[in-house]
């Protein structure tokens, strides 16, 4: 199975997918370097989650159709490379995981589609906690302010979502999530 994490930044969805991985053995984040040209941040470090290009090495990785799909947000490019996705066909006693853009979902869902069962996961929050959350992050008033201002059209997309949670509390939306799974699972 794939499990697709989208929603408004900050909402938690990586904190999420760690404690899905941590509770149970049978959920992995789908080790996959996506392409960015965004700078790297100190959590950054300790994971292989981003390969960071600059601008001209992503868009040349477009022209070459190295990227499943690709997205600019918030002013850098962020893209799934076509070679990662190939992993989640071919094990299936694992239930992977990833973090996609909202406009990515879609066509990650057709992909999968008669292959791979897929469920779909919103995660939001309300602009005052992702404010403290962005902020927390270290992030500077004027990013923020991109980021929230792009929270709306991401919004416009939960009614597409297998789960739409608000997150208040990581344990709550991990119980909620796992529960979910785990009725999906025993319906295959």
């Amino acid at each position: 199975m794939f499990i697709i994490f989208s929603g408004v930044s900050a909402s938690g969805k990586n904190t999420i997918m760690q404690e899905l991985a941590k509770r149970d053995a049978r959920i992995k984040i789908l080790d996959m370097s996506s392409g960015t040209t965004r700078p790297p941040r100190e959590s950054d470090k300790d994971n292989n989650t981003y390969i960071f290009m600059s601008k001209e090495e992503f868009e040349a990785g477009i022209k070459n159709g190295d990227f499943f799909e690709h997205e600019n947000v918030h002013g850098y490019y962020y893209g799934i490379l076509n070679s990662a996705l190939d992993r989640v066909i071919t094990n299936q006693d694992i239930d992977y995981m990833r973090d996609i853009d909202v406009h990515g979902r879609e066509k990650i869902v057709k992909h999968f589609k008669g292959k791979c069962p897929v469920i779909t996961v919103f995660l939001d929050a309300s602009n005052e906690e992702l404010f403290k959350r962005l902020k927390n992050r270290g992030e500077e008033d004027e990013r923020i302010k991109v980021r929230l201002a792009r929270s709306e059209l991401e919004r416009e997309f939960k009614k597409d979502y297998d789960i739409v949670i608000d997150n208040k509390d990581i344990d709550d939306t991990v119980d909620k999530i796992l529960k979910f799974i785990e009725n999906k699972r025993n319906s295959l």
